[in-house]
């Protein structure tokens, strides 16, 4: 009798997979990759046009042992690792470490881990594709190339440790800029006027908003101008001048991508990329559920498609039919996909549950916490994305105040006349309906009586610091990166201690703002995220056939090479020195220096190892403290995110920019920098002007 090998990448799927197939099949798991690129070299012939030299990985050779054992009784080898582009490179790098028969060994792919899926894939094995094994090459040549190139630069100019990688500092880039943005942010002064106004044989005054004079839409800047129009406003008739009416459909959300999930399960459900992935990846691979046994509950995770198969799309059409009504279902005419974003991985679906009919309720003494939560998300979203929209009716009311001139106020109400999708899914950011009492009882001509007049004053705000879900969602938008590498390349970030995380805000730490200096001076190119995104469009011509792999190559390093002998001769000579200080170690007497840790500078004993003495290094920002005029220093929080203090640890004084000495003109309170203007500090003031001396930390 025939006997057949199966290979996959985890044991869990050795475990889901076996119940699938008869005895005639054995199932094994190669525990993710078994070949790579030695660590202790470039890993690469630049000398034999850029071939590479891979080895086996350490630890390996066990794992491989036994395969190369049941490879040799198989009659037939089915390598089924992930369908893309790295588990086709874990396919191809089995056969070569195997020594598999080419005649013998076929490829299989199933985008979800079901009896049906994967009966479905047996029936259609392939040859490996070597253009997408190219394409997953070409991303490794190129990320050893940056890492191992430009890493040992870093070791001389900041601290060994560190790395510098493609898509993570593209990545630092964005976070870097967005941080120097808030920083130099100078807020700009606004108010609001909010009329509270008495309806004709009303009981209960409504509220509306000032838009502006006549057609002309304004924002009073100021309280001199605020004054001018509450000032006509006093002695004003009010009056209903227009009442609209409209209907708009919200149409239900696509299915989630990898990014997608990354950022709605940030926002929901507090979970980090990492931990997205890794909740994800469990319920991919296979949970034991009551009478089925291990089976995947969702398709695969890694995809940037929100394309859905018809026969997935038509069992969720029947499930909301008999669970909600035929008014609630609804299927999209054509398959759709993520508007705008550049053409990448859409060789499988979206990520959805492979059964709609099991409900996360059903599933939930199953299921860990973080898993019932996760696939909640997944399945509601999805049931969701195959209903109707949903119908929200609008009003829209414009009330004119005739005095010296005409002054415009608006209000408005809206109310969900029909829930469709959202009696299911409903998003974290979609509007809540208003509820405005009365408006719906007005009609035009309706006399108002003027209650109150309530001015109030506002500042502008920076933009927001990045999250993990808004950082993922930018470098989708910019093209940088794949859905494997979203969360890796965060992680990595805050592993290295290049950004930091202090609630759901991302921060460039004093490391990350040096590495991202050199980054940006010495390999503009590299650093440049177009250049990033560019590449990755490269890439994905190389896993579509279009380009030759090496092609790339050939283009990238010896530009990369001459900007890293560049930076050698300027960089070389600039290794930090430990900076000797006045202040004595308290243990040895030596002149304890400043050093570099992960989360910025400290003070070390330079005796070390007899002496392993360290202080904190609270460096001067050259200014005396607003509230009692000791020096005012530098410090670090927790996560090693930049503020300024008082030396005198009586003073409570703590300020995220850095405080001038130059006092408020408008209310004598103290200002600080803000890239070149200076921004009172008093938030009921905002007064600025420009900064003679900008500062320079």
């Amino acid at each position: 009798m025939a006997k057949y090998l199966v290979i996959v990448e985890s044991p869990t799927k050795v475990r889901t997979i076996s119940k699938f197939l008869n005895k005639n099949y054995t199932v094994m798991a190669s525990v993710g990759h078994v070949r790579d690129l030695p660590k202790s070299q470039l890993g690469f012939d630049v000398e034999n046009d850029y071939e590479p030299k891979y080895i086996t990985i350490r630890g390996k050779g066990e794992v491989l042992a036994a395969l190369r054992k049941e490879a040799k009784k198989a009659d037939k080898i089915y390598l089924a690792t992930d369908p893309d582009r790295e588990g086709e490179a874990i396919s191809w790098h089995l056969m070569a470490a195997l020594n598999l028969d080419p005649k013998k060994t076929y490829r299989i792919t199933f985008n979800e881990i079901t009896k049906n899926a994967v009966k479905e894939a047996m029936k259609h094995p392939r040859q490996i594709d070597m253009d997408m094994v190219d394409a997953q090459q070409a991303r490794r040549i190129l990320d050893r190339m940056v890492g191992y190139r430009i890493s040992p630069l870093l070791w001389v100019k900041i601290k060994r440790g560190l790395s510098a990688g493609r898509v993570q500092s593209a990545a630092l880039r964005i976070v870097a800029d967005r941080e120097a943005e808030i920083a130099d942010f100078v807020p700009q002064e606004y108010w609001t006027i909010e009329a509270e106004l008495m309806p004709e044989s009303a009981k209960k005054a409504l509220k509306a908003q000032y838009h502006g004079t006549g057609s002309r839409k304004e924002q009073p800047d100021s309280e001199e101008r605020t004054r001018e129009i509450t000032s006509a406003l006093e002695h004003a008739a009010f009056s209903v001048t227009e009442v609209k009416k409209s209907e708009k459909l919200r149409k239900a959300p696509l299915p989630f991508t990898t990014s997608t999930l990354q950022q709605e399960a940030a926002r929901v459900l507090n979970f980090s990329t990492q931990k997205t992935m890794r909740v994800a990846q469990q319920l991919y691979e296979g949970v034991d559920t009551k009478g089925n046994g291990a089976e995947g509950l969702i398709t695969y995770l890694r995809t940037d498609s929100t394309r859905i198969s018809q026969e997935a799309s038509q069992a969720a059409a029947a499930f909301v039919v008999k669970q909600y009504g035929e008014a609630y279902a609804a299927v999209p005419e054509k398959a759709e996909n993520t508007a705008g974003s550049v053409k990448i991985q859409d060789a499988h679906e979206a990520i959805r549950p492979t059964d709609v009919t099991r409900t996360p309720q059903q599933l939930k003494s199953a299921l860990s916490r973080e898993q019932f939560r996760l696939y909640e998300l997944i399945w509601k979203r999805f049931v969701g994305s195959r209903m109707a929209p949903a119908r929200i009716e609008m009003l829209q009311i414009k009330i004119t105040a005739k005095a010296d001139q005409d002054y415009l106020f608006t209000t408005g109400t809206s109310r969900t006349l029909f829930e469709g999708y959202r009696a299911v899914y409903r998003e974290s950011d979609a509007e809540a309906d208003q509820k405005t009492a009365g408006l719906r009882t007005l009609e035009e001509g309706t006399k108002l009586t003027l209650e109150q007049l309530t001015p109030a004053q506002h500042f502008t705000q920076p933009p927001a610091h990045f999250t993990e879900a808004s950082l993922v969602h930018t470098l989708e938008e910019k093209g940088i990166g794949r859905p494997s590498t979203y969360a890796p390349t965060i992680s990595t970030l805050l592993a290295r201690h290049y950004i930091t995380k202090e609630g759901r805000s991302l921060y460039v730490s004093e490391l990350g703002e040096a590495v991202n200096s050199i980054m940006k001076n010495s390999f503009p190119e590299i650093d440049d995220v177009g250049f990033t995104a560019n590449m990755e469009s490269l890439l994905d011509m190389v896993g579509e056939g279009k380009m030759e792999w090496k092609d790339i190559v050939r283009n990238f390093y010896p530009d990369l090479e001459r900007e890293v002998k560049d930076a050698e001769e300027t960089l070389g000579k600039v290794k930090i020195a430990d900076e000797e200080t006045d202040i004595l170690c308290d243990k040895c007497g030596r002149r304890m220096v400043i050093k570099y840790g992960p989360s910025g500078k400290f003070l070390g004993c330079p005796g070390f190892p007899e002496c392993r003495n360290t202080m904190p290094f609270y460096e001067k920002a050259g200014v005396k403290c607003p509230k009692c005029a000791h020096e005012i220093v530098v410090r670090r929080s927790r996560k090693g995110r930049r503020y300024f203090g008082c030396e005198n640890p009586e003073c409570d004084f703590v300020s995220w920019a850095k405080p001038s000495e130059v006092r408020c003109e408008k209310c004598g309170s103290w200002m600080a920098h803000k890239g070149e203007m200076l921004v009172c500090q008093n938030s009921t003031c905002g007064y600025s002007c420009k900064d003679k001396k900008p500062a320079d930390l």
